[in-house]
């Protein structure tokens, strides 16, 4: 039975060593407003103090997984071209935090994923969606453009010419389309997408830690970088983990035939 903690607008629950971060403004899509970024902030370091092996990103409800800000609050505010390039390197901030947090963090897009809400999936290692998820960056209909990484993570994810074409078009895309081009590696039943996440989830969490910190460390930072650098940081990543616990608790079990018991260590 999983622990849940009311933070503002989200739900944080934990499943074992698995974190599950729901965000919860049903009644408003889940759109990003009110507290929910520090709330997000919140929830990330609470996942990191708890040591989570796994992070579950997803939304509560059928509707959307986040349909993005909330613009009716927005409506409301107009800052000054200096006070909107602050607030947004704040935000900037917070989803490369998501992004390079030392676990794996999964998405689990149960339903709509627009505009800053498919940014937050983008600054996940893994996106899985449900059959009726539907994704975009409508940003441009309302004379402004994907501002928190949107522009940098889709191509870097599906290409150049498809980002460009979605941010054109400002069009929607179906979770069978967003798998054709890479912005999703599965399309799950809508009931069973959050078994799905969870399942990976607790697969990934199973393995050793430090090995799979390691390795996202390596992947994340060495696709910013050219070949060589990225290699540099590869062969400094398997260095670190040679003389670990785990390390050698796995070579044991595999040559004793046996389950291992890893410790994170």
């Amino acid at each position: 039975m999983a622990d849940t903690t009311e933070l503002g607008t989200l739900l944080y629950e934990r499943d074992g060593h698995v974190a599950i971060i729901r965000l919860n403004r049903p009644d408003r899509m889940n759109t990003i407003g009110s507290t929910m970024k520090a709330d997000l902030a919140s929830a990330f370091d609470l996942a990191k103090d708890e040591s989570a092996r796994c992070v579950i990103i997803t939304g509560v409800g059928e509707r959307a997984f986040c349909a993005g800000a909330d613009i009716k609050e927005r409506a409301e505010l107009i800052p000054t071209n200096h006070g909107y390039h602050i607030e947004q390197r704040d935000t900037h901030t917070l989803f490369r935090k998501i992004e390079m947090f030392e676990a794996p963090v999964i998405a689990a897009i149960n339903g709509v994923a627009l505009g800053g809400g498919l940014e937050i999936a983008l600054c996940c290692d893994v996106r899985l969606a449900a059959e009726r998820a539907r994704l975009g960056l409508p940003e441009v209909k309302l004379g402004a453009l994907p501002a928190a990484g949107g522009t940098q993570r889709l191509p870097r994810t599906v290409g150049v010419s498809k980002a460009l074409e979605m941010v054109f078009t400002a069009d929607m895309i179906d979770a069978d389309e967003a798998r054709r081009i890479g912005l999703v590696s599965r399309v799950t039943a809508n009931d069973m997408l959050e078994a799905e996440a969870l399942a990976m989830a607790q697969k990934i969490a199973a393995l050793p830690p430090l090995a799979i910190r390691f390795a996202k460390h390596s992947i994340r930072t060495g696709s910013e970088l050219s070949i060589d650098q990225g290699l540099e940081i590869e062969r400094y990543a398997a260095a670190m983990l040679v003389d670990t616990e785990d390390r050698k608790e796995g070579m044991r079990a595999f040559v004793e035939k046996r389950a291992p018991n890893f410790i994170g260590a």
